[in-house]
């Protein structure tokens, strides 16, 4: 895919898919900094939103602390616990929402999760609204059917300058 320096772009992190993938795969943690830097490419960045589930520990405060100063917009939601200790979290249906309403003023929309429920969402900006949709991912938890769908595809997995000790 070809990225030029007049391409205005957003930034979608799913934070919990990321963090959970580095985790599973590799007993690391992410590097949001270079993951943004990488995402960026010289181009005119107009949004860059991390989507990540409140905790309450210290850790995780810091942590979203960290992300702010790096440059992202950061957007927390609860933890849901339900009744039988079930626990839900998880931000698919806002991240689709806001990458739609941001879609009007992007040209690239940039996902950074391997979650195949997005898929829909891809298809819709490239289809109706005229975007081009990346993926930026560690390729062993990412949805086949996402990477296949997508303009662009970078596999965090094989640079491990994304990852923190």
């Amino acid at each position: 895919m070809i990225k030029h320096k007049d391409q205005r772009i957003g930034i979608l992190v799913d934070v919990s898919n990321m963090y959970h993938s580095a985790k599973n795969l590799f007993k690391r943690r992410v590097n949001f900094k270079e993951i943004l830097k990488e995402a960026v490419a010289g181009r005119k960045l107009i949004r860059a939103t991390a989507y990540v589930i409140k905790t309450e520990n210290e850790e995780g405060n810091a942590f979203f602390e960290a992300l702010s100063q790096q440059g992202f917009e950061v957007k927390m939601k609860d933890l849901q616990i339900f009744a039988g200790g079930a626990k839900k979290a998880d931000w698919d249906v806002g991240i689709s929402v806001d990458a739609i309403k941001l879609s009007e003023k992007l040209d690239v929309v940039i996902l950074i999760t391997g979650d195949g429920d997005y898929v829909p969402l891809v298809n819709y900006l490239q289809n109706t609204k005229g975007c081009l949709v990346e993926i930026m991912a560690f390729r062993q938890t990412a949805s086949n059917k996402l990477i296949e769908e997508a303009d662009d595809f970078i596999n965090l997995s094989e640079d491990k300058k994304y990852l923190l000790k």
